[in-house]
């Protein structure tokens, strides 16, 4: 029977390796193949030589304790603090307020329509499949987003509304269920249930935040030990998981259990992993990360949506008499998702405190609300034995929903997730900004370019004839020529357009060079993070056609900034610089960031990216600016020398002897990749290498 298990399991993965090779050739969304593919393999498990596929089952426990907080951290790592700060009143208001109105309008608006059909369906079943259907999973539509070109903030809307509902949806779930086990009390059960609300989402998110910001602490503090690193970073979502539900089991005051959200406690500690933890990390601990958490969500995502199309033809209920349900509640989740949406922008707007939400972007977040593995996790966590008085039909309340919830989850993934990118492109969403047209002809024009040059190269070196040589330069140069006209046809300021896509490349230069000198240890994770939000910053303003921010100090005096230093101080985290030690950096790692970028655009001339900024006014203009930031830096930099000189000497003989350290270590990698030295040369010179830092010798 164990050896069932392990064949089926692996079976799947398999399986959904073939999937996924499918959904690439057809161009179908992962997940959809992946349920379609999973009801398959029901008849197949019915003959005997392929009877082991359904020995593995999905459990409530391996779930919610394995699965949940793998596609939990592995969402919520990659989200940036600032982008939900910037979109805060909007994610806030669809993850919370739109949610109860969907999971109300299910509930109440669902009861009305079933006893219209003839089902005596208590109030409390429907609100509770209220609950379980209106949180949206990301998994498919974020990649469909990005593949037709959604916009960045509308895509990161969504991302930030999927992972908060999450957690919503998951506490309000257990409110209703309580109620239905417990029963109802009036008043009584409404404010108790208010207040479990209130504080598994409260609660669970400072235990989040505090989780996270000690695994951060852990990891700066074994930094340079890869295995120890990997380690707790692997450890940080299964621990905050699993601590938050023994904190629920155990906290009772006043004779009430103090219940904390898992699921909000996981993502808190996960957004401050990605967020501040993954700058305590080494180099390739991080990049590390990216691939492994990436790889098993993708693992756990196939198996949930595998053995959902399992469950779904294993149901003990009959079609005929779940289909006239399954259908009425399609409709009721598709309009109550329509509600929730356009009630909740449509506060957001009227609060001005961020970007309208155009009523487009609305359109596509009520077509594009996809139900996944979520839902299913809840339903399985249904007990098989929960009843209620006055149900009286033959299958179970956990069979009903069941059946209600995948087949609603099967519409999305089946008919809304396959016209996801016809919608996008109905409702003009997927139209190119003015920056992205032109480099979508340019890009085409140095490739042309590049070919050229390439197909002498091959004659040079007799790879092909003369004649072919010729055939393949007048076919590219017909291109060249054809995107070229394009390209003045569609733009009508051109150097306006130009001059923001070099701007964004300067921006992108400065971005690759300020993580290199953050690998060297030049500077501190402080002085990283303010310099890359200014980047940051500047990129997203151009393009959206905006002034550049009028002083490269801005981030300074923010209060995110001073909040960064509160945690700091509370969860005893390192600030080793002084206020003055802090802008003398700052400023001197934008002087090199500048002076970077003044090199990259005088060697242009001569490189072959001219093909796409063309324009010598433009290029005159950017090195301009850059020259001038040159110089106002410079002064702001002289000042913090004159007035710290003694403090500042300090610390550029730190910044020089941890540079010369992380040069040390680099040259002894170089010499192994090159098999100079062995690898077990490799291992003393590096002890020797830690020794002599432990030591204090430089």
């Amino acid at each position: 029977m164990t050896l069932d298990v392990y064949l089926s399991v692996f079976t799947l993965m398999l399986f959904s390796l073939g999937i996924n090779i499918i959904s690439l050739k057809l161009r179908i969304p992962y997940t959809v193949l992946l349920v379609i593919g999973g009801s398959l393999l029901v008849p197949l498990s019915k003959v005997d030589i392929f009877s082991f596929i359904t020995s593995f089952q999905l459990t409530p426990e391996l779930l919610f304790f394995v699965f949940l907080p793998i596609l939990i951290f592995e969402s919520a790592y990659n989200i940036s603090i600032r982008n939900i700060r910037e979109n805060k009143v909007a994610i806030s208001l669809l993850a919370i307020v739109g949610l109860l109105i969907s999971t109300f309008i299910i509930g109440f608006v669902g009861q009305w329509f079933f006893h219209l059909l003839g089902y005596d369906v208590p109030l409390l079943v429907t609100l509770l499949f209220g609950s379980i259907i209106s949180a949206t999973d990301p998994v498919a539509v974020l990649s469909l987003f990005k593949e037709y070109g959604a916009p960045r903030r509308l895509t990161l809307i969504f991302e930030g509304e999927s992972l908060f509902n999450d957690g919503t949806a998951f506490a309000i779930f257990l409110v209703f269920l309580g109620v239905i086990q417990h029963g109802f009390h009036g008043t009584e059960t409404v404010l108790q249930g208010v207040i479990s609300f209130l504080t598994m989402i409260f609660g669970g998110a400072l235990f989040g935040l505090f989780m996270g910001l000690l695994f951060s602490k852990l990891i700066e503090l074994v930094k340079g030990h890869e295995h120890l690193e990997i380690t707790l970073t692997l450890l940080v979502a299964h621990f905050t998981f699993l601590f938050t539900e023994l904190i629920s089991e155990k906290l009772v005051i006043n004779n009430h259990h103090i219940y904390l959200s898992s699921i909000i406690a996981t993502l808190v500690s996960s957004i401050v992993m990605g967020n501040f933890g993954r700058y305590k990390m080494s180099a390739g601990v991080e990049e590390y990360m990216e691939k492994f958490w990436s790889y098993f969500a993708f693992l756990a995502n196939s198996l949930v949506f595998i053995l959902m199309g399992l469950l779904f033809t294993s149901l003990s209920i009959s079609i005929h008499v779940a289909i006239y349900p399954i259908l009425v509640m399609i409709l009721l989740v598709a309009i109550a998702r329509a509600v929730s949406v356009y009630l909740s922008i449509g506060i957001a707007n009227l609060n001005k405190a961020e970007e309208d939400i155009p009523l487009n972007w609305q359109h596509l977040l009520s077509w594009g609300s996809l139900r996944g593995a979520i839902a299913v996790i809840m339903v399985m966590l249904i007990p098989e034995d929960l009843m209620l008085p006055n149900w009286n039909y033959e299958f179970s309340i956990k069979e009903f929903i069941t059946a209600i919830t995948i087949g609603s989850i099967y519409f999305t993934l089946i008919f809304k997730a396959t016209t996801i990118g016809k919608v996008i492109r109905w409702l003009k969403i997927d139209v190119l900004l003015p920056h992205e047209q032109m480099g979508y002809f340019k890009s085409q024009a140095y490739i042309y370019q590049t070919l050229k040059a390439r197909t002498l190269q091959l004659l040079e070196h007799e790879d092909i004839s003369e004649g072919q040589y010729q055939i393949l330069v007048n076919e590219y140069q017909t291109l060249y020529q054809q995107v070229c006209q394009q390209c003045q046809d569609k733009n009508h300021n051109p150097s306006h357009v130009v001059e923001n896509m070099l701007l964004i490349y300067t921006l992108a230069i400065q971005k690759t060079e300020l993580r290199e000198i953050f690998r060297r240890d030049e500077i501190n994770e402080s002085i990283y993070k303010r310099n890359l939000s200014i980047l940051e910053t500047q990129t997203e303003r151009v393009e959206q056609d905006k002034p550049q921010l009028e002083t490269l100090n801005t981030y300074f005096d923010s209060w995110i900034n001073k909040i960064n230093h509160i945690i700091h101080r509370l969860f005893f985290l390192s600030e080793d610089l002084s206020e003055s030690q802090e802008l003398y950096l700052y400023y001197r790692t934008q002087n090199k960031l500048i002076i970077k970028v003044l090199e990259k655009l005088e060697s242009m001339k001569d490189s072959p990216l001219v093909e796409i900024f063309d324009d010598p006014a433009v290029l005159k203009n950017v090195t301009r600016i850059y020259q001038n930031l040159k110089k106002i830096n410079e002064h702001q930099l002289n000042s913090q020398l004159q007035s710290n000189k003694e403090l500042l000497d300090d610390l550029n003989e730190q910044s020089a002897t941890a540079l010369l350290g992380i040069t040390k270590i680099d040259t002894l990698k170089e010499l192994l990749d090159n098999e100079i030295i062995s690898n077990k040369l490799f291992i003393l010179l590096k002890k020797k290498i830690d020794d002599d830092r432990l030591a204090g010798r430089f």
